[in-house]
């Protein structure tokens, strides 16, 4: 991924955290360790650190008290970039990160949204430093003319919120298994044909219509979708 298409650190700290709090990694009331020393583990520097925890705060993740510390909080993730991301490592959470392999306005292969026609989005996608699964993201032709490699950041929902004013709210998954598709590339360590975890995804906007459909093929090995609810 290009570092200019690379969210900034700060998103990417507080998005790793997100995902260890949702994950179970880090306990609720748990209390964080020194802020120096979490940002010598971390390898960024205290001011990045602390932008990153002020996100958090501001998610109702984190509890700052003045003198004490830093303090874990178990509440929804709403507003996290990837809160309906569902794929973990074995081992748990990872932070997502993408390679985009192509971008192509072209006629829908599936009905849905305004348009005939749609932005197809090819990409590798990581959990940390392991590559483990293989995306085609559609996003509904009505939101933009055209699409580009450039304008794409790590984060498509990132993306779509500051660039066209498009907050997915709810998505429906349904979850099997499929043979790798036959413009898999040579990078991937699968081969097209060779079964895979497969998830097929209808996103919509905050009125519930159909803003993006995606296909994701996962390798079971490495990751496995997760979906966590909070009590009725």
């Amino acid at each position: 991924m290009d570092a200019s298409a690379a969210l900034p650190k700060y998103i990417q700290i507080s998005e790793m955290l997100i995902r260890e709090i949702a994950a179970g990694h880090l306990a609720d009331g748990a209390r964080l360790p020194p802020e120096r020393e979490m940002a010598a583990d971390l390898g960024i520097s205290v001011g990045t650190l602390r932008k990153a925890l002020g996100d958090l705060a501001e998610k109702g993740m984190l509890t700052r008290v003045q003198g004490s510390g830093n303090y874990v909080r178990h509440a929804p993730a709403n507003t996290a970039l990837y809160a309906f991301f569902r794929l973990e490592l074995l081992a748990g959470a990872g932070l997502p990160t993408a390679q985009v392999l192509s971008v192509d306005r072209v006629a829908k292969t599936r009905a849905f949204g305004a348009s005939d026609e749609g932005h197809r989005i090819r990409r590798l996608r990581y959990l940390g430093d392991a590559l483990i699964a293989l995306e085609e993201i559609w996003l509904d032709g009505s939101y933009r003319d055209q699409v580009t490699m450039s304008d794409l950041s790590e984060s498509l929902y990132h993306f779509y919120r500051n660039d066209l004013g498009l907050v997915i709210a709810s998505v429906v998954d349904e979850i099997g298994v499929a043979p790798m598709p036959d413009w898999t590339p040579d990078s991937y360590h699968m081969q097209a044909g060779q079964t895979a975890g497969y998830i097929e995804r209808i996103s919509a906007d905050g009125t519930g219509a159909a803003a993006e459909f995606s296909r994701t093929w996962f390798d079971y090995d490495k990751a496995r979708y997760v979906s966590r609810m909070g009590k009725g």
